[in-house]
């Protein structure tokens, strides 16, 4: 169905109510799957705030494969940039504690974590800030679909009909009109779809407090270069540690022209509002008393922990923070949301192209939901983690009183048996910040146990505690393993022979009597089914097939169906599979 508009009122087949990041990626993902769709925000332009800017290697692959990935790469900061996180005293002073680096760590797959990550996945994580990442997606998404991106455009009111959405929006001009879609996706945070709805959350709202200051200063001479977060301990002053400074560019490194400060306040803090005090908060964090900064913007906000019991409601589908709203640790919040919006843009398309039955709708619900809540869970426990570790590393805690504060931090940086026990008692607590910015596993291992796939009646594995290590499988509901591979004459990873808004056999070398079988079943079905054959050394180790197996992978790049071995009737499996996963 495509958008008709009739004297100011359109039938289109998706409403997408939001562009945040959410909203703005199933735009762009639907246009490319050619699904037509109206998308509607009510404010007039992207974000001011450049509060998320942490893109994992997951939605980087995802940006990959719709070839998104190249121009965010260029604007976002380059690994070597910051890929480390650092404790320090402050940046500068005069006192004998001053400007000290306390600990430094390897962070999102720079430094000795390169290797490793980069032998999991084809993309590296990169840091681009919200103020800068959505004007990107905005000029993607208005491109793909002109005319369909409207921003000063509300949603008055909406109902659900039967078959259909009904919906009024209103222009910045006041200009009224009656929106009809199939379905509607919620990407405006829980503002107007989720209490219209009635949403019930799960979880810990508003369980946390923090003040944020977005504002400009040269601090070339004393930042670290290649640390995206500085984590302060403060000296002598304990209400000063625990904030954390966070390099936001457009020049990336010490370099760095913007900057984001965020600290915990009370609700009597003059820090939260009053100029005065906030320019002194930054100056005596920081420890440089005469800097010159520039003031943009300071927020207060409220971390919530919360998960959606339900991510659809009839034709409604909650995606993003309308769906869960996760605390900003290991940047899951946004990466979450776009990878909310590739799970269920491909099933839209299926169920509307008459490729898929409408049970396939259901299945967002069954696959996305839990992983909303392992990310919640996660958050949390990263979290509760830091609020006393940096402290607690050194030795510090309610018990000691501020006079004392100064010898603990003697004691650590001296040249002593006692000072080497302190520095190697405190890299042990705050090595566990890996669950935080090491996490591999949860960046890219999150894995489906029931939806559209088929079990192949496999134990899952046992994931790794800390999140460090992934273990790659092609289990059913698991992201095809990365590997670098030979296709059609170019060294290619396997993540890119899936195409989206097609499924994928990739049969092993001997694997031909699947390859016909998959091409019948195409033509037979009229299914959107590649073939592919790739062999490596690497795509051997991680397979999990034998030479003459087979595995079905989703437009999503995540396994549906794996065959370990030949079969006796190829077609007929395949094509059961098939209509399995499709609801068909």
């Amino acid at each position: 169905m495509a958008i008709i508009d009739r004297g100011g009122d359109m039938d289109t087949t998706v409403l997408i109510v939001g562009a945040g990041g959410c909203g703005l990626t199933a735009s762009i993902f639907l246009s490319e799957l050619g699904i037509d769709h109206l998308l509607v925000e009510q404010r007039p332009d992207t974000a001011r705030l450049p509060k998320a800017h942490y893109l994992n290697h997951r939605t980087m692959e995802i940006f990959r494969q719709y070839g998104l990935a190249e121009e965010l790469e260029t604007v976002g900061a380059p690994l070597e940039k910051f890929g480390a996180v650092c404790w320090q005293t402050t940046l500068a002073g005069k006192g004998p504690f001053d400007g000290r680096v306390i600990y430094e760590m390897d962070a999102f797959g720079g430094g000795e974590l390169r290797e490793s990550w980069s032998a999991a996945s084809p993309v590296a994580a990169t840091n681009v800030p919200q103020i800068r990442s959505e004007p990107l997606l905005r000029t993607a998404a208005e491109q793909r679909a002109p005319g369909r991106v409207r921003y000063g455009c509300e949603l008055v009111e909406w109902a659900e009909r039967d078959d259909r959405i009904v919906a009024t929006v209103r222009d910045a001009d006041g200009a009224r009109h009656t929106v009809t879609a199939e379905y509607l996706i919620a990407g405006d945070g829980g503002r107007t779809l989720g209490p219209s709805l009635g949403v019930r959350f799960d979880g810990w709202p508003r369980f946390h407090h923090v003040t944020t200051v977005h504002f400009t200063a040269d601090l070339s001479r004393w930042q670290r270069d290649g640390a995206l977060l500085t984590y302060f301990v403060n000296p002598k002053r304990p209400e000063l540690s625990g904030a954390t400074l966070v390099e936001m560019g457009p020049t990336w490194g010490r370099f760095s022209e913007e900057w984001g400060l965020h600290f915990t306040t009370g609700p009597d803090d003059p820090a939260r509002s009053q100029r005065d005090a906030v320019l002194a908060r930054i100056r005596d964090t920081l420890g440089i008393p005469d800097l010159r900064v520039r003031l943009h913007k300071v927020s207060n906000w409220t971390v919530d922990a919360v998960n959606a019991q339900r991510y659809r409601h009839g034709r409604v589908f909650l995606a993003g923070d309308a769906a869960h709203k996760l605390p900003p640790a290991a940047g899951l919040g946004l990466n979450t949301a776009i990878q909310d919006a590739h799970n269920l843009a491909w099933k839209i398309a299926a169920v509307r192209r008459g490729h898929a039955g409408p049970g396939l709708l259901d299945t967002y619900d069954t696959e996305r939901r839990p992983i909303g809540r392992r990310n919640l869970d996660w958050a949390v426990g990263i979290i509760a983690n830091s609020e006393l570790m940096s402290e607690a590393a050194l030795g510090l805690g309610p018990h000691v009183p501020q006079w004392m504060r100064p010898t603990f931090f003697n004691t650590y940086f001296e040249d002593s048996a006692r000072g080497r026990t302190a520095r190697a008692r405190a890299a042990e607590v705050l090595r566990t910040h890996r669950i935080d910015c090491q996490a591999i596993d949860i960046e890219i291992g999150a894995a489906y146990e029931d939806g559209a796939l088929v079990p192949d009646g496999t134990v899952a594995p046992e994931p790794e505690p800390m999140g460090d290590k992934h273990v790659p499988s092609t289990r059913p509901g698991r992201r095809l393993p990365h590997a670098w591979v030979e296709h059609d004459g170019a060294r290619r990873s396997t993540l890119d022979l899936v195409c989206a808004g097609e499924f994928t056999l990739v049969a092993g070398p001997a694997g031909g009597a699947w390859a016909a079988a998959a091409r019948a079943v195409r033509e037979r079905a009229g299914l959107p089914l590649r073939v592919a054959q790739p062999d490596s050394e690497n795509w051997a180790r991680v397979r999990e097939i034998k030479a003459d197996g087979a595995l079905l992978v989703r437009p999503d790049q995540h396994v549906a169906w794996r065959s370990p071995g030949a079969s006796t009737d190829p077609g007929a499996e395949l094509s059961a599979a098939m209509n399995r996963i499709t609801f068909r």
